[in-house]
């Protein structure tokens, strides 16, 4: 009988302790949340007040230590954000964004040499961030290394396929450097994964600016048709197949009839079909559900002629909405191992 008490008693001590633990995790996720809510409205002492409550209960969370680094550096603390970050990347279970935000403050301070020493270290421990890809190619791209940062994005969009940051350098480099065939895939593709945001219009500015040079001079394909790139080769040759274009302003109905073409060249030959390609496969999924014109139209209308456009939304409303609900419900993503090296 006393055995049985003691084993009664021992369970129940137990049970007390998980759950006083569970309680208290329970605590320090809420008051974690509840920082991270007066951060958002830009209350910074009473965000640290509640994390440094959080951090009693939970000593040492990465992630709570994470969100104060981040608002020390929202408070220009620049300081107080290396000297905790150089704590929390130190640790083994560090992870790739607690050296974004170390790069951040790096950043604010121009810190260019310790900055670079770092993200070799974060890219040795995290090969496949997209993130830190992106972000060591903007440091080396504002040391005046736009050669060796368009590397760092490129490597950045193999091996992390859907973060958007790495389209958004490589598509400002290759239209910057006139190589129309990577501005115009990587700009699309980055207006696709992040379409909401300001980059986005800008992305789109570029591309109708792309396809502006090209529907004035095709010649411009010719360097990308003797490329060592089967994939880009295909691409430029398919396109310069399609001349008649050249005699016409870029518009999105123009972009829909030349992007027609040169999907049923491209799915029609046995050889270019086989090089799978998401941004083409998405292009060929819209021409069959009927919302090719209103894609064109969303990506280059409102740059062509705004008031063209308001008169073909007012026109075309139903088409419109069903475009918009599409695109809500088939969420783009590239596959990985769809990059092309050029």
């Amino acid at each position: 009988m006393k055995h049985l008490i003691h084993k009664l008693f021992c369970v129940s001590a137990l049970l007390i302790m998980i759950n006083t633990g569970f309680a208290q995790a329970q605590d320090a996720d809420a008051l974690r949340e509840t920082g991270r809510s007066f951060m958002r409205q830009g209350d910074f002492p009473s965000a640290l007040q509640a994390l440094d409550k959080a951090l009693e209960l939970k000593p040492g969370n990465i992630d709570i230590l994470k969100d104060k680094a981040f608002i020390y550096y929202l408070q220009r603390d620049f300081a107080g954000t290396i000297d905790l970050c150089k704590k929390i990347t130190a640790r083994e279970d560090a992870d790739a964004q607690s050296f974004q935000i170390l790069g951040l403050a790096y950043k604010a301070i121009a810190e260019t040499k310790e900055s670079e020493k770092m993200y070799k270290q974060a890219l040795a421990k995290f090969p496949k961030s997209g993130a830190l890809h992106s972000d060591y190619g903007e440091l080396l791209s504002s040391l005046n290394n736009a050669a060796e940062a368009i590397k760092y994005w490129e490597k950045g969009i193999e091996a992390d396929a859907n973060y958007s940051g790495n389209y958004y350098f490589a598509t400002k480099y290759y239209a910057q450097k006139g190589n129309i065939i990577w501005g115009l895939l990587y700009g699309e593709i980055f207006v696709n994964i992040e379409s909401l945001s300001k980059r986005s219009e800008e992305i789109k500015t570029i591309i109708y600016g792309g396809y502006k040079k090209l529907f004035q001079d095709v010649s411009i394909l010719d360097n990308a048709k003797q490329s060592s790139s089967v994939f880009e080769k295909a691409v430029a040759t398919n396109l310069g197949n399609l001349t008649s274009f050249g005699r016409f302003d870029v518009s999105p109905e123009m972009l829909t009839a030349l992007r027609t073409r040169f999907l049923l060249s491209w799915y029609n030959n046995e050889e270019t079909k086989k090089m799978n390609f998401r941004l083409f496969d998405y292009h060929r999924s819209l021409l069959r559900e009927g919302y090719f014109d209103a894609y064109n139209q969303w990506l280059i209308g409102p740059i062509t002629d705004t008031q063209k456009y308001q008169q073909w939304t007012a026109k075309h409303g139903d088409d419109v909405k069903a475009f918009q609900q599409y695109q809500r419900n088939e969420l783009f993503k590239m596959p990985a191992g769809q990059y092309y090296p050029h």
